[in-house]
């Protein structure tokens, strides 16, 4: 059952446009790590679909997260890390001053959102994200620096390190979500439905 009210704006669905499709048992490391970060993403779609404001916006005490939180701090991960992938300016939700000098904007801001905003913001990072990646992948491979990211002695990192740590930021999450989600309407499970589809 998902908890809505039919006068409140709400998710019916978050809509990656992409298919989930398992690798060949024998895939190579390029596509294996897409796939892993491809998965954690469909699993953020599927348990941050189908909700109203209001259960969007409902922390779960103790903490101070709340599923629209999360949905906002990702769509900045997913934006700093496509620097990486093409040396491009920030694309939204970085591309805003304050998004870029105050580490906590996103946690900060989100419950002020509405669940379309939410939506749109994490979905078109996600998609700037992968078609980046992909860019790169096709010039150059996982061997190749990063284009924003250095450590303190200027060395950078290999797109291999990059993806890997953001397939770890979805990690950090995805517990979190699995919570959430099941306190808030008992949706429980491990493989979404594809193509994800509205709630009955």
């Amino acid at each position: 059952m998902t908890h809505h009210d039919p006068a409140t704006p709400h998710i019916t669905r978050l809509d990656l446009d992409f298919p989930l499709t398992d690798p060949a048992v024998d895939a190579g490391e390029a596509e294996m790590l897409q796939f892993a970060l491809d998965r954690s993403r469909t699993l953020i779609a599927w348990k941050c679909g189908g909700l109203d404001a209001a259960a969007l916006h409902r922390p779960h005490l103790p903490s101070a997260m709340t599923l629209g939180k999360i949905l906002k701090h990702l769509a900045v991960v997913e934006a700093r890390y496509t620097i990486d992938f093409d040396g491009d300016r920030p694309g939204a939700p970085l591309d805003t001053p304050e998004a870029q000098s105050d580490p906590t904007w996103a946690w900060r801001t989100a419950p002020d959102d509405t669940p379309e905003h939410l939506q749109t913001l994490w979905t078109d990072a996600v998609r700037r994200s992968r078609t980046a990646l992909r860019t790169a992948l096709a010039n150059g491979g996982l061997d190749q620096p990063a284009k924003y990211t250095a450590t303190d002695d200027g060395a950078s990192p290999n797109l291999r390190r990059i993806v890997v740590d953001l397939i770890d930021e979805y990690a950090r999450h995805l517990g979190h979500v699995d919570l959430f989600r099941e306190a808030t309407d008992g949706l429980v499970g491990e493989n979404p439905p594809s193509p994800l589809s509205p709630p009955a």
